[in-house]
């Protein structure tokens, strides 16, 4: 059995790691990296989202305002701290976790509904912040963030590439990384004992699970992800705004987390690929962009409701069998 899951695992890190590698030999411009490097992000998001939602059995509807915070990290320590961009985003990653560690607390105890509702308020807290604190944050119009200088750096080693295509592979590599923790996670002792809370929490107190501390430990883990997730897009995009911690950020993360699948690491980051790409692939329908993404929504939900991923490889070894 730790065979089997030992080469599960490798597979699907080495299928992500080819699509990474092999997608940009049929880019036909270098807009396709930036599309790329938004996937990654987003999937590293959602990643994050696997180990609170899919693993924890626990709902998030403000996970955006880890995501602001991280971000608004690569813009505020290196102007009034003057630390650098890079450090600034370890600052926001270990700044979130502790702000996810706080509130978790005492909303963690809620359940169903009332936890959404308690991570949506949190959530909604943070981008008010950012958007009316001007004189730190910038206001809505936002705030510029630093140059980290890695491509100056890459440059010294004799690798030269365009921004796009260096940020494609920075954000890709990150991501590999990070399914690579959340996956070896998930066969891990504290992978199990969240699993067995998601399944009952009244069986895993049973069995001598901690369940505050184990809910506790994958919003703070999931809030870290958010964070970096955060922090790639402000140190790639150079500006930082009140939108990427607002509500429909959130909705957006979850969308993508289910609709690949809550449970499955790969298929979390399909459904973050899926949700980012779409809509550059819709534009050609216009008006009906919007309305078109829902219906695929909506009929991924109700015909595939483990997910994307889970629903197309049950059906592939139903057909095998």
């Amino acid at each position: 059995m730790t065979t089997m899951r030992l080469s599960t695992k490798a597979v699907t890190l080495l299928v992500l790691s080819l699509v990474i590698a092999v997608a940009p030999l049929f880019f036909p411009s270098t807009f396709y990296y930036r599309v790329g490097s938004l996937i990654f992000i987003n999937g590293l998001a959602v990643t994050g989202l696997v180990i609170l939602i899919g693993y924890a059995g626990q709902i998030s509807l403000g996970h955006a305002g880890f995501f602001g915070i991280g971000a608004y990290a690569c813009a505020l320590a290196p102007a009034h701290l003057g630390l650098h961009p890079v450090l600034a985003a370890v600052l926001g990653a270990v700044l979130s976790g502790v702000v996810a560690y706080v509130v978790g607390k005492p909303i963690l105890r809620l359940k169903g509904y009332y936890l959404a509702v308690a991570s949506l308020g949190f959530g909604v807290l943070v981008a008010m912040v950012l958007a009316n604190e001007a004189w730190l944050t910038g206001g809505p119009d936002g705030i510029a963030v630093a140059d980290p200088g890695l491509r100056a750096l890459l440059r010294g080693f004799g690798v030269d590439l365009s921004n796009a295509q260096f940020w494609y592979g920075f954000c890709g590599l990150v991501l590999v990384l990070g399914a690579w923790l959340a996956l070896n996670l998930y066969h891990s002792p504290t992978g199990r004992a969240l699993r067995a809370l998601h399944g009952s929490e009244v069986a895993a107190r049973t069995v001598g699970v901690d369940v505050a501390r184990y809910k506790l430990n994958a919003f703070v883990i999931s809030a870290v992800y958010a964070s970096v997730a955060g922090s790639l897009l402000a140190l790639q995009n150079r500006l930082v705004t009140p939108d990427m911690a607002g509500f429909m950020h959130s909705i957006e993360m979850v969308t993508m987390t289910v609709l690949g699948g809550a449970a499955s690491v790969p298929g979390a980051i399909l459904g973050a690929a899926i949700l980012t790409a779409l809509p550059q692939v819709l534009t050609v329908f216009q008006e009906y962009e919007q309305l078109m993404l829902g219906l695929v929504m909506m009929l991924v939900m109700i015909f595939m409701r483990q997910g994307l991923l889970p629903s197309l490889a049950r059906l592939l070894r139903g057909r095998g069998g």
